[in-house]
């Protein structure tokens, strides 16, 4: 843990002249977009091969780097007397809220912290959504060429992506139920300290964006081969 704690500290000597005592905030941003960065490939390969396992593993290898900043916050240490404009980044939410109640000066760092979590989840439940109706029109599209001998895109029957009425449903039901799950993150947000909300915030709006860029590197690619 003391190799990330240096990190994490020498990261906010660097930022310190610009964002002051909000140095180290700035600095756990940044080595999240660095773990992400580097965890890159595997989401690029998971995204292709499009399968929930392949999807899962740049999440398992976060979660040592979730522990260690769960820990390095929790436990005696330099970093908890760092702070996020009025709240120490070693708070919780509840700690807010006995410090001046949900509008205090604590309270509305927190609320602008959820207020992130929230539009970053309802962005990911919106693309989730759109991303089901599009497989569920897909299967439509190439039953029914299927029926007439012609597969999707032009080709033969053969090759076509089928999907049966009960799967069309269970996309559709995924679709509903799956993406709600990324407001569960505002609940952790609130039991955690602020630093590891911070990391939970920044790695999950990646996640959302990485996946839009690389769909719509996908569709342009898809674009540029039909033409």
């Amino acid at each position: 843990m003391s190799v990330f704690t240096d990190l994490v500290v020498e990261l906010g000597r660097l930022l310190e002249p610009v964002l002051a005592e909000s140095a180290t905030a700035a600095a756990i941003v940044l080595f999240t977009v660095l773990v992400r960065l580097a965890l890159h490939p595997l989401s690029r390969a998971a995204f292709k091969g499009a399968t929930p396992a392949a999807g899962c593993l740049p999440v398992l290898l976060q979660l040592p780097v979730f522990f260690l900043m769960y820990q390095a916050f929790t436990s005696s240490g330099e970093l908890l007397d760092h702070r996020l404009l009025a709240a120490p980044l070693s708070a919780r939410w509840g700690d807010a809220l006995g410090a001046g109640g949900v509008f205090g000066a604590q309270g509305l760092v927190f609320l602008a912290l959820f207020a992130v979590i929230a539009v970053v989840a309802a962005w990911s439940v919106v693309r989730a959504r759109r991303t089901a109706v599009g497989l569920v029109g897909v299967g439509a599209a190439a039953a029914a060429a299927a029926g007439s001998g012609v597969g999707v895109g032009g080709g033969s029957g053969a090759g076509a992506v089928e999907l049966s009425a009960e799967q069309q449903e269970m996309l559709r039901r995924v679709g509903r139920v799956l993406p709600l799950l990324s407001f569960g993150t505002l609940i952790t947000a609130a039991v955690v300290p602020l630093a590891a909300g911070l990391y939970l915030a920044t790695t999950t709006a990646w996640s959302v964006a990485e996946r839009a860029w690389l769909q719509y590197r996908k569709e342009r690619l898809e674009a540029v081969g039909g033409a």
